[in-house]
């Protein structure tokens, strides 16, 4: 059997680490997505390797930005891959759906673009037959899942959402304690990027999303993960600051704190969550400030992603927290990449396991209900992210509702 093919729509930052022309200044600078890929396919993992993006003229730059961060550094590293549209192409929107005709039933698909077009994507792709690994948020509306839950099904598809925390040993390990303390009592998480990424997402930020989607989708994740078997949120309401991305020209929120009330199921008893993201963060020792402390009935955790008790300092760069953990972008001594035990490539890797294993007849897509963060596992998460976004909009209280099987199934103002 010849190796998965896999399609990677979204040409931006996570994907190729090339933005705006440039080598991005964050600490991806050479992307994510695409340097997963192309070492998966010299491990023999995948084979063909498609890109599509919006912008055909981009692809020069982008292969040569490749070539310069990922090529010239790492041995026997190949970066070729197929583009849509041609170089020639200034502007189609719809490059993915010619590039979709070149894929199979059972190939991978990987969606990193703006939020608001992720679920016209997924749909499309899952509609072929493919495996569809999604950026968060997943999609936007409680309404996109449900309905995309349905096609994934129809179509056998295992559709999944990209959160990269869940294969961070520290948080696996925090989640797998969380567990045993008892009830939720209280839960509070914090995640920032600094000034320069509203540049960088300047094309998209305040019009097909916001910085609640892009970061509390994290933390709100990984609260839903650790303790959706014993609790479920029941109300959201939102509050923002703003001010700095006006005043340069960008009409959304800077900072956006939700808080959720929960409930456990078999006491009743109520708990609190409050998940705050901001875009405004000075330039620190890390891109992203990253932690929470979460408080059971029975005990408290609380982790700082950010610093791990690593620091550096160089004449170039300065002084700053180094995270291997996620990615290590340092070469061996063999000049060989060494990033496979990475938390940000095992969660891509995982993935694509999973769609090969589903493919030779191991597995069904329902068989990693539980291991991966699925359609069907993170309805609570969207569920989540949208009351927020319609409390900002409204200023007031949104509900979530369930059906007979304690499954979100629609929002409502409260008292409604």
């Amino acid at each position: 059997m010849s190796p998965i093919n896999v399609l990677m729509i979204g040409t931006g930052e996570y994907t190729t680490g090339y933005v705006h022309g440039i080598a991005s200044e964050s600490d991806k600078s050479a992307g994510v997505v695409g340097l997963t890929m192309f070492d998966l396919r010299r491990r023999g993992k995948v084979g063909g390797l498609r890109m599509a993006g919006t912008n055909g003229t981009k692809f020069p730059g982008i292969r040569d930005h490749l070539k310069k961060m990922i090529a010239s550094v790492y041995r026997d590293m190949d970066v070729e891959f197929s583009s849509f549209p041609s170089d020639d192409v200034p502007r189609d929107a719809d490059s993915y759906k010619a590039a979709l005709e070149t894929m199979e039933a059972g190939d991978v698909v990987i969606v990193f673009t703006p939020d608001d077009t992720h679920f016209p994507i997924a749909l499309e792709a899952v509609r072929r037959g493919c495996h569809v690994l999604v950026a968060k948020p997943i999609v936007k509306t409680l309404q996109e899942h449900l309905e995309l839950i349905h096609a994934a099904e129809q179509n056998s598809s295992l559709v999944s959402m990209e959160v990269h925390k869940r294969w961070d040993p520290i948080y696996v390990d925090a989640r797998d304690r969380i567990r045993n303390l008892g009830d939720f009592s209280f839960f509070q998480s914090y995640m920032s990027q600094p000034k320069s990424q509203l540049d960088t997402f300047r094309a998209w930020a305040g019009k097909s999303s916001d910085i609640s989607y892009y970061l509390n989708a994290h933390h709100i994740d990984f609260n839903v993960w650790s303790v959706s078997e014993f609790a479920r949120p029941r109300t959201v309401h939102a509050s923002a600051a703003t001010g700095w991305a006006e005043a340069s020209g960008i009409s959304t929120e800077d900072t956006i704190t939700l808080t959720v009330d929960w409930e456990n199921f078999k006491s009743g008893g109520k708990a609190t969550a409050i998940y705050t993201s901001s875009w405004i963060a000075p330039r620190a020792d890390v891109h992203s400030q990253q932690r929470f402390h979460y408080m059971g009935h029975k005990g408290e955790v609380t982790v700082d992603q950010a610093h791990r008790g690593y620091t550096l300092a160089t004449d170039a760069a300065g002084y700053a927290s180094a995270n291997p953990l996620f990615m290590k972008y340092t070469p061996d001594a063999d000049r060989s990449f060494s990033g496979q035990n990475g938390y940000g490539y095992r969660s891509i890797e995982a993935f694509v396991d999973a769609a090969n294993a589903i493919r030779k007849g191991e597995a069904t897509a329902e068989s990693f209900a539980g291991k991966l963060a699925t359609i069907q596992d993170t309805a609570i998460v969207t569920a989540i992210l949208e009351a927020g976004r319609r409390s900002l909009d409204s200023g007031g209280v949104i509900q979530i509702q369930y059906d007979d099987q304690q499954r979100p199934c629609g929002l409502s103002p409260r008292g409604k």
